[in-house]
């Protein structure tokens, strides 16, 4: 599927996504704002194809619209390779009952991964821990998340409505 095609596909999609934009976020502590370009979180990871399964986790889910509106949000996202170790693929996403196999919906799973507002690393690592949008909290260890669930392997990565961090593993509530 074109880039084109699939980034009109995952902007139709809605769902929960509309229950959980609840107003527009607050840029991070930090003092940042702003953001480059147009390209929206979606848009983003859509054009990165090491997101391939995160993008048809979204869209599974029912969260684009979350990750794509006005709303300043940070994604902690898993690569490819991440999900792959849990038999995660683009492909098999919608197959898995993933409450039965790690006990929490995709939904929780995904928006653990998210948090309001613009975190910059700077922020996030020197925070010893980040409240996500599932309402749970994530444990931070410098890089490390949740006692090396996962590594934060890229930083900083501007959207519109946020900045994106690559993790090198799949974060579990």
């Amino acid at each position: 599927m074109t880039y084109t095609n699939r980034r009109n596909v995952l902007r139709g999609v809605a769902g929960l996504g509309i229950a959980l934009t609840g107003g527009v976020g607050t840029a991070a502590a930090s003092g940042r704002s702003g953001a480059s370009g147009d390209d929206t979180i979606v848009d983003v990871a859509v054009a990165d194809d090491d997101f391939d399964v995160l993008v048809a986790a979204v869209e599974e889910a029912g969260l684009v619209d979350v990750l794509s509106g006005n709303r300043q949000l940070t994604v902690f996202a898993p690569t490819d390779e991440a999900f792959g170790e849990l038999g995660v693929t683009a492909e098999n996403v919608g197959e898995i009952d993933f409450e039965e196999e790690v006990g929490a919906s995709l939904a929780e799973i995904l928006t653990y991964h998210v948090t309001s507002g613009r975190r910059y690393s700077e922020s996030v690592v020197n925070a010893p821990r980040v409240e996500m949008l599932n309402g749970e909290d994530v444990d931070v260890d410098g890089t490390e998340l949740n006692d090396e669930q996962a590594e934060i392997v890229g930083t900083d990565i501007e959207a519109s409505n946020g900045v994106i961090h690559v993790i090198d593993g799949v974060l579990l509530p």
